[in-house]
C-alpha cells in the first residue's frame, strides 16, 4: 500500500518540493549560543534576516527559543500552524518562507509530514513562541539534498513562529446518518479510532460526485480556504482494494484545500462538518482521469471514508 498525498495535495515545503528565494541575508554573525543570529525582525511575526553561520555547525538537532510564548506545549499528534524561514547554515539567502507568502504552513506534529528535525525540534515549545531549529543533515535531507538550494549534507537553519495549535480527536463522533442507498457503499459507523470497514456494492459506480454523512457532527463548516486534518481510507471501486489508508501508520494527514489537486477529494470535503465521517464517491473525472497512478488503474472510481478531525 503506497501514500498518495503528493497525488493528492500540491507538494509542500519539506515533503518534497522546495522553493527557491530572492532574499538576501545578512554576513556572517552568531548568537551567543552558536545558532545563527538573527540581524533583523527578531520580534515573533516579524519576518526574520539570518546571518550565515560561522565555523562548523553542531552534529546535533538544536532548538533556541528566541521567544516564548504563554500558550500549550506542543505534543506528537497535535495539528500546529506555523510561520517559517528556511536557509542553509553556509547559505546567505534564504530557500524559502511563508512570510512573503501571506499563507501560515499546517501539519500534524510527528506525522512524518516534514524532516525529521522539525517533527522532534518542536515537541515541547509553546504555542505563541519563536524558535530557531539548527537542524543536522541526517535529520534534514541527508546525503541526497534537495533541489538546487539544499545541497547533499547541508545543515539547515530555520526561525519558526508557531501561531496555533489544535488537539486531534482519534476518531468522528457525529450522529449516524442513515445509509439507505443500496447503490453505494456502506461504511462503519465506529468511534473507537480503528479504521471503519467499506463495503462495495456489486453494481457500477455513479457517474457525479457522492459526498454523504456516516456521521454527522455539528461542527464548524469547512470551507475552501481551511486545512483539514482527516483520518482516511482510500479504496477503488472495482476491486474494492484499499490503496491509502492513514489507519495503516497511525498518522493523520493534514491536506491545505486550496492545494488539493483531487477534484472530487477537494469539493466532498467542503461544505461538510469538523467531526463528521463522509463517504466520497469520486468517478474518474473528478479523480485521475486516464491516468494510471501507483497501482490504480486508469479510469477508476475511487471511494473515501473520511473523518474530518479538525480545521486549521
Amino acid at each position: 500500500m503506497r501514500r498518495l498525498a503528493g497525488l493528492l495535495v500540491v507538494p509542500l515545503l519539506l515533503l518534497s518540493a522546495v522553493a527557491c528565494g530572492d532574499d538576501k541575508a545578512s554576513d556572517s554573525a552568531s548568537s551567543t549560543n552558536g545558532a545563527p543570529a538573527i540581524t533583523a525582525g527578531e520580534k515573533f511575526g516579524e519576518k526574520p534576516t539570518l546571518a550565515k553561520g560561522e565555523g562548523d555547525p553542531p552534529k546535533e538537532l538544536k532548538t533556541e527559543v528566541v521567544s516564548e510564548g504563554d500558550g500549550a506545549k506542543l505534543k506528537n499528534g497535535d495539528a500546529i500552524q506555523v510561520n517559517y524561514l528556511g536557509q542553509a547554515w553556509d547559505s546567505t539567502k534564504p530557500f524559502d518562507n511563508s512570510f512573503d507568502r501571506k499563507q501560515p504552513f499546517d501539519l500534524t506534529l510527528g506525522a512524518g509530514m516534514v524532516i525529521q528535525g522539525w517533527d522532534k525540534g518542536l515537541v515541547g515549545q509553546k504555542v505563541g513562541s519563536r524558535v530557531e531549529l539548527v537542524i543536522p543533515p541526517d535529520l534534514g535531507y541527508g546525503k541526497q539534498g534537495q533541489g538546487e538550494d539544499i545541497k547533499p549534507d547541508a545543515t539547515l537553519v530555520f526561525v519558526v513562529d508557531i501561531l496555533k495549535a489544535t488537539q486531534i480527536p482519534a476518531s468522528a463522533k457525529g450522529t449516524a446518518v442513515a445509509q439507505d442507498n443500496i447503490d453505494l457503499p456502506k461504511v462503519g459507523t465506529n468511534t473507537d479510532g480503528k479504521a471503519p470497514s467499506v463495503k462495495i456494492p456489486e453494481v457500477d459506480p455513479p457517474k457525479k460526485l457522492v459526498s454523504d454523512y456516516v456521521l454527522e457532527a455539528k461542527g464548524d463548516v469547512v470551507k475552501e480556504t481551511d486545512s483539514v486534518v482527516v483520518n482516511y481510507v482510500a479504496l477503488v471501486w472495482k476491486d474494492g482494494k484499499t490503496f491509502d489508508s492513514t489507519y495503516q501508520t497511525g498518522k493523520t494527514q493534514t491536506f491545505p484545500l486550496a492545494q488539493v489537486t483531487l477534484k472530487g477529494l477537494k469539493d466532498g470535503l467542503i461544505g461538510k462538518t469538523v467531526g463528521s465521517r463522509v463517504l466520497l464517491v469520486v468517478p474518474p473525472d473528478q479523480g485521475f482521469a486516464d491516468q494510471e497512478q501507483q497501482g490504480i488503474p486508469a479510469n477508476s472510481t475511487l471511494v473515501f471514508a473520511v473523518d474530518i478531525l479538525a480545521k486549521m
